[in-house]
């Protein structure tokens, strides 16, 4: 098999935080989130400029929480789905912390938390901060048309999630990473940006079934399998996929996008999308379950599309890219 897990010992996720807008807040975890704004602005001008607000106040609230000051850390990683990332760089931009930017799309968070586990465990840095965001309106001007439009959704579509969160990576800490496991990017022929689910399951499978074979592990080894932004539409295809290569995961599956929202009474079509996505999900509240030990780990498996305006207009096929994590709380890997 191609790849191999890197054994992140030492290496701990010790605070988190969440910032989120109105439709987050009004879905089924929105008594989790550390912060709401109903009007999506966050006291900025424009759609972008918010963003960058809801990343700068989801790392302070992490700050805040943690007790650290921006000196505490040694590095940040941080990332977007803005052009360039600049929702980062303007976000993070009064912090003088040495910055990392990165593009993994929806798989970010998972990229960030990787990155700063491998150089906390190997003794490089010794505590790093994992920042990302992403918002509604700004990717939809972006990627697709402005809202004002009015253009109709497509039933595969899904909604990218306003939300932003920090994670503080360390030496200790109440949820380990224990595990990592880099994604390969992977393209299967899909070219419909209303359809990411679909492009993005072919990664998330080959990430899963490299781990399994790798690791040795099986599937009651393992207390939960997260996805990050497959949605209904690709956690689906995704468990088939891998039903055929005689891997059955759908007992202990579940995906961020699925999570988010109410899927009857808030109507997001395909569920939730997006950076922030299963950022905040993971935040607000897997940290949790790990915490309170009603999950002793879980697979962590960020997932992103690896598109960019350009390529869309071009019609060029979608790649993808699935980061994986095991996540241990502190009952450890039983």
């Amino acid at each position: 098999m191609t790849g191999k897990i890197i054994n992140t010992v030492g290496a701990f996720i010790s605070t988190a935080s969440s910032v989120v807008g109105k439709h987050e807040a009004l879905g089924p975890m929105g008594h989790c989130f550390d912060v709401c704004d109903s009007t999506d602005l966050f006291g900025a001008k424009t759609w972008e400029l918010a963003e960058s607000a809801m990343q700068k106040r989801a790392f302070e609230t992490m700050l805040k929480k943690s007790g650290y000051t921006p000196q505490s850390f040694d590095a940040l990683f941080a990332g977007d789905l803005q052009n360039q990332c600049v929702g980062s760089a303007y976000g993070l931009l009064d912090f003088d912390i040495p910055y990392f930017g990165l593009y993994g799309a929806c798989s970010t968070a998972a990229e960030g938390l990787m990155l700063a586990a491998m150089s906390v465990s190997a003794g490089q840095l010794s505590r790093c901060a994992a920042v990302t965001s992403s918002h509604f309106l700004a990717a939809e001007r972006q990627y697709r048309s402005p809202t004002e439009y009015g253009g109709m959704r497509s039933p595969t579509s899904q909604w990218t999630v306003t939300g932003a969160a920090a994670f503080a990576v360390e030496k200790s800490g109440e949820v380990a990473i224990k595990q990592a496991l880099p994604g390969i990017v992977v393209e299967k022929g899909i070219n419909d940006a209303s359809n990411m689910g679909a492009a993005m399951a072919p990664a998330a499978a080959d990430t899963i079934l490299r781990y399994f074979e790798l690791s040795g592990e099986k599937i009651s080894d393992v207390g939960a399998i997260i996805t990050g932004d497959l949605g209904f539409e690709g956690g689906e295809i995704l468990c088939e996929l891998l039903s055929r290569e005689g891997l059955d995961i759908r007992a202990k599956y579940n995906d961020c996008g699925a999570l988010i929202y109410d899927r009857i009474r808030q109507d997001k079509h395909a569920g939730g999308s997006g950076c922030g996505c299963s950022a905040v999900v993971l935040s607000a509240y897997l940290l949790g379950k790990l915490r309170s030990g009603e999950l002793k780990n879980l697979l962590f498996i960020g997932t992103g599309a690896m598109m960019s305006p350009s390529s869309i207009q071009q019609g060029q096929y979608i790649p993808a890219v699935a980061h994986l994590l095991r996540l241990e709380g502190k009952g450890g890997n039983i």
